[in-house]
């Protein structure tokens, strides 16, 4: 059995903020609520979180934005995924939104989809890659869980596809977000 963290004084508590940012980026809801764990006094909590703001430590912004880049550059996730993190993360709707839009506002996520199939099915030779129809459906619903678009993952699915008249069977929306 763990024992009970001891709570933290002012100065203790922005030391253990800053070696929390230290070991990984956090967004200001994120840093709260560990510091909401550790502090002895409420009111210390808004003061560290002052602090960092002023000393460009937290900045929810700037994280939102380097996070949406490192999931398009290092995972290659599609929007629909990478708001959905970032709202996860705590950030903040409309600061997320931004981000978002502006990471991927330049990107052909056609060829983004195309290059995820090809880092996740590298191991299968394209003869034999979807060649069941298990195989298509599970790929399409990966597709889906990575924040791409019905619209965009259909037909790049259809060019891969051994039976890409099973794809017909569904219903495409163009506007419609990935879940």
């Amino acid at each position: 059995m763990r024992k009970p963290k001891h709570k933290l004084a002012a100065q203790e508590l922005f030391d253990f903020a800053v070696r929390s940012l230290a070991r990984r980026a956090q967004s200001s809801a994120e840093l709260r609520q560990k510091l909401r764990e550790r502090a002895a006094e409420e009111a210390s909590i808004e003061e560290v979180l002052g602090r960092l703001t002023e000393y460009g430590y937290l900045n929810d912004k700037r994280f939102a934005e380097n996070y949406a880049a490192s999931r398009l550059e290092n995972e290659r996730f599609g929007r629909a995924r990478t708001l959905n993190d970032l709202r996860t993360r705590r950030v903040t709707g409309p600061v997320a939104d931004a981000a978002v839009e502006n990471t991927y506002k330049e990107t052909d996520e056609t060829a983004l989809v195309e290059a995820y199939i090809r880092k996740k099915f590298r191991a299968t030779p394209r003869e034999t890659l979807f060649k069941q129809d298990k195989d298509l459906a599970g790929a399409y619903r990966r597709l889906l869980r990575a924040g791409f678009r019905s619209a965009v993952i259909v037909p790049v699915l259809k060019r891969f596809a051994k039976n890409p008249d099973l794809l017909d069977a569904i219903e495409v929306d163009p506007d419609a977000e990935a879940d």
